[in-house]
């Protein structure tokens, strides 16, 4: 987000602003733009900019409380939000939708897609999405004392703790899906063989990144029911090749 008072007029295919924003007399604009050519000035070029501003002016209450410090009491609009944006076209963004000659009539329906990934990475949901399996962490004998305190620190936080078992300090492992899985226990020769690492096989944990346009959990269970009909789907042309 750049902040831009006041903006400079429009040229067609190129605009220059300049930074300055007095707090007094603010204003606040979003500029989506591929910079080409940077050279310390911000170049605009309708080809590659959407414009959208602006949103409010800052004043100050004429009766805000002398005493008060809260902004809501202060100041007129000092919150702006994604939903104040309005398009502000940049050269001839806003007039050239056809170029018609005389004669020719334009009879336009248009729709909004849904879409899917499979059909283009745009329609997707999902921002960031992994799994990974549980890691499995066996002491396979008891350490204490000094080599209890090591092994905790070679494992994640939360991954060992150490019990008081009849005024000893014993290792446990409380909690192994908290484990970054760095194996830092290998470097210890005294610890190496009293420890075994692994992974529950059967044991998926999946991290899921949402854009904002569906929750998470909601985009889990549609890829589960997407998931479901597919081995519906796998299972009926299975009988249909016995059938034949």
């Amino acid at each position: 987000m750049e902040v831009f008072y006041p903006l400079p007029a429009q040229e067609e295919n190129d605009m220059t602003t300049k930074m300055a924003a007095p707090m007094s007399n603010l204003y606040i604009y979003i500029i989506f733009t591929v910079f080409i050519g940077y050279s310390g000035k911000l170049h605009i070029k309708p080809l590659f900019t959407v414009y959208t501003g602006p949103y409010y002016r800052l004043s100050r209450k004429l009766k805000a409380p002398k005493d008060s410090s809260d902004p809501k009491e202060l100041y007129l609009n000092h919150m702006v939000y994604s939903g104040d944006t309005k398009w502000l076209p940049i050269g001839n963004q806003a007039d050239v939708f056809a170029d018609a000659k005389i004669g020719p009539e334009l009879d336009i329906v248009m729709h909004c897609v849904k879409g899917i990934g499979k059909d283009h990475a745009k329609f997707s949901p999902v921002a960031t999405a992994s799994y990974r399996l549980l890691p499995e962490i066996t002491i396979l004998q008891t350490i204490e004392g000094e080599q209890a305190e090591r092994l905790k620190r070679c494992f994640s936080p939360g991954v060992i703790e150490i019990q008081n078992v009849n005024a000893r300090k014993v290792a446990k492992v409380v909690d192994s899906r908290l484990d970054a899985c760095s194996r830092e226990v290998l470097r210890h020769d005294d610890l190496k063989n009293l420890v075994k690492l692994g992974r529950v096989w059967d044991y998926f944990i999946f991290s899921v990144e949402s854009t904002g346009i569906l929750p998470p959990d909601v985009l889990v269970t549609e890829a589960i029911n997407v998931l479901i009909s597919k081995c519906q789907k796998f299972l009926t042309e299975l009988d249909t090749a016995e059938m034949d």
